[in-house]
């Protein structure tokens, strides 16, 4: 019994099978480098630091700093910058607004570092056709012989050139006391053979009265600034291109350096040039 009872344990023991060992799944081949997701993110996060970046840049809102931008943009991507002057096409949209074209010269736009630079307005980069406009004038100056005689200044609006030789008057009169005619009769020839404006600008002494005390300053700014307008008519000067102005005693001549003021030279007329009168109509924007 007890032999038969060990047989059946022994059966029991080595009659059950043994569980067979699963192998683990091989892992597939690590490409070398970042994965593909990273440089995606990395364009999203560059793309919204730019975004931000411009946001704060129009934070004040001015339009020479827009067109900064739009010129450096569509430079980035080799089309033409906007042209201002006569390449600007009107009533070519919906809102009769000016439309880009193709400029049969290629524009140079702003730096793009223009967009984060404050005070840099006055620069002659805003004027895009001020280095070619000083360029004609730096010419016809040089043809009359006024180089000598005239002070260039570029300004946002463009380029001026003030005639540095005045004409003096008499006290209390509208009668001329000095004028340098030689210096006069180029201005007068360079007007005639040439497209510019002239502004003919009338000033008196500080409180200064006409002999008979019934003209004021004011009054004899005037005269004298019509009495040289008539002058450059009857020369052959085209009265469209005259604009005469008079300003009193509001700004007398005060010597360089000093806070004096010179009488003398007060009672006078000057000329300012330009090539674009202030007149000319621009764009009409809307006034809301």
């Amino acid at each position: 019994m007890a032999e038969e009872a060990e047989g059946e344990e022994g059966a029991d023991g080595g009659g059950g099978d043994e569980p067979e060992e699963q192998e683990c799944p091989k892992c597939e081949e690590c490409v070398p480098g970042l994965p593909g997701w990273m440089a995606t993110f990395s364009d999203l996060v560059t793309l919204l630091l730019t975004f931000f970046v411009l946001l704060l840049s129009f934070a004040k809102t001015e339009s020479a700093k827009f067109e900064a931008a739009l010129g450096s943009v569509r430079n980035a991507f080799g089309g033409n910058v906007l042209k201002h002057g006569e390449t600007i096409h009107r009533g070519k949209s919906p809102d009769n607004a000016p439309t880009m074209i193709e400029s049969e010269q290629t524009v140079k736009p702003f730096p793009i570092d223009f967009l984060t630079m404050e005070g840099l307005l006055d620069k002659h980069e805003i004027n895009r056709e001020s280095d070619e406009v000083l360029k004609t004038m730096k010419q016809d100056l040089k043809e009359h012989s006024l180089t000598e005689n005239a002070e260039v200044y570029e300004i946002p609006e463009g380029i001026k050139v003030r005639i540095k030789d005045r004409i003096l008057f008499k006290k209390g009169s509208i009668k001329i006391q000095k004028i340098a005619i030689e210096v006069f009769d180029k201005v007068v020839q360079l007007l005639r053979n040439k497209d510019w404006n002239v502004f003919v600008e009338g000033h008196s002494g500080p409180g200064e009265t006409s002999s008979d005390g019934k003209l004021d300053a004011f009054n004899l700014s005037s005269y004298r600034s019509v009495g040289v307008t008539k002058a450059l008519i009857r020369r052959g000067v085209r009265p469209d291109k005259i604009s005469s102005v008079f300003y009193g005693d509001t700004r007398p001549f005060k010597v360089s350096g000093e806070d004096s003021i010179d009488e003398t030279q007060s009672r006078r007329v000057e000329f300012l040039l330009r090539k674009t009168d202030l007149r000319t109509p621009g764009h009409k924007v809307d006034s809301q």
